[in-house]
């Protein structure tokens, strides 16, 4: 488990919090989705949970281990995949080699199959790959070190469409009972169907923090004609097929798929 407990933080030279007071929870066994504008610490918030930043007060705790102190322990439990990255200009056995000993749970097999659904030959020559080949040879790595934390900051950002439904692919196959997954994205038709937590930064706080089956049984997510709007909706967006709205669950209406982006802007909008 990941505890955040009441932790403030701001860059050097900057005068204004990212964080002020702000705690959070992370369980096993779960999908994260983290959403929030710019500039509300996503990023920020994944680097501080990594250990790679230090809160100026409270503390962020990994298994009851402070991540900032970064042991060779927690750091082998711990892999962040962040937005922009370098490869060096090697194959990928080299490239292995070099990286594997420091995560004593990875596996090959894992490796091997994440290369054969992203569409990647086994030993690829990591200079040679374009920025989306790059991404996808990173995250199979990533999955590969068979760590208890996965953190992601924009995965899919470099992806092409086909690509995008591998990375769901690749996810869904290799998550266990006890991995901890937190993506970090703004491209929340990517990844919506494979999560099942979702957590909302809004002004160094927590807008949203629950559960994708907690959102279901609280909210509908349908289109209305201008005619069939009524004082049930909560929200509303126009859209080619009518009003896509948000309406509160009633006994004996139909569970819906839940619209992100439209729950993203419902609450962002409405502080709801």
């Amino acid at each position: 488990m990941i505890n955040v407990q009441n932790i403030s933080f701001k860059y050097k030279g900057q005068k204004a919090l990212v964080f002020d007071g702000f705690s959070l929870q992370l369980e096993e066994n779960r999908i994260y989705g983290l959403l929030g504008k710019n500039g509300t610490g996503k990023s920020t918030l994944l680097y501080l949970l990594s250990g790679l930043l230090r809160p100026i007060s409270g503390s962020v705790c990994c298994n009851s281990v402070a991540t900032y102190k970064r042991t060779p322990e927690l750091l082998s439990d711990i892999f962040l995949v962040t937005e922009e990255f370098e490869m060096p200009a090697i194959c990928l056995s080299e490239y292995v080699k070099l990286y594997k000993p420091f995560y004593p749970n990875f596996s090959e097999e894992i490796l091997q199959a994440c290369l054969a659904d992203f569409e990647l030959p086994a030993d690829v020559q990591l200079g040679e790959l374009s920025m989306g080949q790059r991404k996808k040879a990173y995250i199979a790595f990533a999955m590969a070190t068979n760590t208890k934390y996965l953190l992601m900051d924009e995965p899919t950002n470099g992806l092409d469409i086909p690509s995008k439904s591998q990375f769901r692919k690749v996810i869904a196959q290799h998550m266990t009972e006890d991995r901890t997954v937190v993506i970090s994205t703004h491209q929340v038709h990517d990844v919506e169907q494979m999560l099942d937590h979702i957590v909302m930064l809004d002004q160094r706080s927590v807008l949203l923090n629950a559960s994708m089956q907690d959102i279901q049984d609280q909210y509908c997510f349908t289109y209305r004609l201008p005619q069939q709007m009524d004082d049930n909706v909560l929200y509303a967006e126009p859209t080619l097929q009518g009003n896509a709205v948000i309406t509160r669950r009633q006994e004996g209406d139909a569970e819906t798929q839940v619209n992100l982006e439209l729950l993203f802007n419902y609450k962002t909008q409405t502080k709801a």
